[in-house]
């Protein structure tokens, strides 16, 4: 059974991030803020549920969260700043867009929210140093596997994978030979062997290894 709270704080968020490890698409944070009493069997970490259990939490997380957000950063920030710092940086945007802002926040993994902060880029959005004082505010605890242990942070990662697997199928239709709508943008045979034939597009990672031999890649799109 999920537990309910790490901290004592009444408030406190779980963030998560979907598609750390794709060729393709965004990386895709999400923030929840679940009421204090909140109870549900199904949920866990979305890696271990069905697409149509994903699908019903997601409905059910957005009906009785207190609060939640989803951000997306996309590839040419990834190609910028990493996808490590891309992933915590995600994370970051999406505690700024809740409002109230929670007391406490428990991060999936072992990297602290405030790694990073302030990182400059060319493509995604620049923090004031009030967002910087806003996001420094708040304590903040990283869990291993956190997805598995808590319920805030198995519903941030139902909600980040629900919502990039649905951009992933929107993409697909403008490139349907890479099949996205079934790879979702991960390393899968299948996947490598369309960029191999086709090239790449404006959605794949360019530092990524997008060939295991990253041989003539038609860098046109």
């Amino acid at each position: 059974m999920l537990k309910n709270n790490f901290s004592d704080f009444k408030y406190e968020s779980g963030t998560d991030e979907a598609g750390r490890g794709c060729l393709a698409g965004p990386v895709t944070a999400a923030v929840v803020v679940l009421p204090p009493d909140f109870q549900n069997e199904l949920l866990n970490d979305s890696k271990q549920l069905s697409e149509k259990i994903r699908e019903k939490l997601k409905s059910i997380i957005k009906e009785q969260s207190l609060s939640y957000a989803i951000t997306h950063l996309f590839p040419k920030e990834i190609d910028e700043i990493n996808i490590l710092n891309a992933s915590m940086k995600a994370m970051q945007e999406c505690i700024l867009k809740l409002n109230p802002k929670p007391e406490f926040i428990i991060v999936d993994g072992n990297r602290s929210l405030n790694a990073k902060l302030g990182l400059v880029s060319v493509f995604g959005k620049q923090f004031s140093k009030n967002e910087i004082k806003i996001l420094k505010s708040i304590p903040n605890q990283s869990i291993i596997n956190g997805d598995s242990k808590y319920l805030s942070i198995a519903a941030a990662s139902v909600l980040a994978k629900t919502e990039r697997d649905a951009y992933m199928n929107t993409i697909h239709e403008e490139f349907p030979m890479y099949n996205w709508k079934q790879n979702k943008g991960y390393p899968t045979k299948e996947h490598r062997e369309a960029i191999r034939i086709h090239g790449v597009t404006k959605y794949h990672r360019m530092t990524f290894r997008l060939l295991p031999e990253q041989l003539n890649l038609d860098l046109e799109f």
